[in-house]
């Protein structure tokens, strides 16, 4: 029930632009240029513990190919309502995703964890190509990435 609630508040947090503790943060993913088509990415948050709270955002549109984001996959079991309604376009080789979200002020400086698992066809799948925890202090700071992603910020 508590992670149903968390899902809830975190959800209308990012829907509702006005939502009251709430802070208004610039997601920023550059891709490094890499041989292949575009990545698929999905960014997804975890409590201190490590437990899987809610997805942000994922981009590419074929559900098959999501079981190649293992951490993400592991955590929510494929389950694609995790996804529903919060999908893009994959990311190619050099480009840039920037997303804009009202996230809920208790994710941050409370232990939670930002992570971006990601996968080209042909290519290693990668669990946590970033994982940031979301601080005030790394606000502005870029994360590099394992594989496919150069850098990460928010802001």
């Amino acid at each position: 029930m508590k992670s149903l609630l968390f899902a809830l508040a975190l959800s209308t947090a990012i829907v509702l632009p006005g939502a009251a503790f709430a802070k208004s943060v610039t997601l920023t993913t550059e891709m490094k240029n890499y041989r292949g088509p575009g990545a698929y990415i999905v960014l997804y948050v975890t409590d201190s513990k490590g437990t899987y709270k809610g997805s942000l955002w994922m981009a590419g549109g074929k559900s098959k190919y999501y079981k190649h984001l293992p951490g993400w996959f592991r955590a929510t079991r494929g389950d694609l309502e995790q996804v529903s309604g919060i999908t893009g376009a994959s990311v190619g080789a050099g480009r840039t995703l920037t997303l804009n979200f009202d996230l809920a002020d208790g994710l941050f400086d409370a232990g939670y964890k930002l992570h971006i698992d990601s996968a080209v066809e042909d290519g290693r799948d990668v669990a946590n190509d970033v994982v940031v925890p979301l601080t005030s202090a790394n606000a502005g700071k870029p994360f590099r990435g394992k594989r496919y992603i150069n850098t990460f910020t928010f802001k």
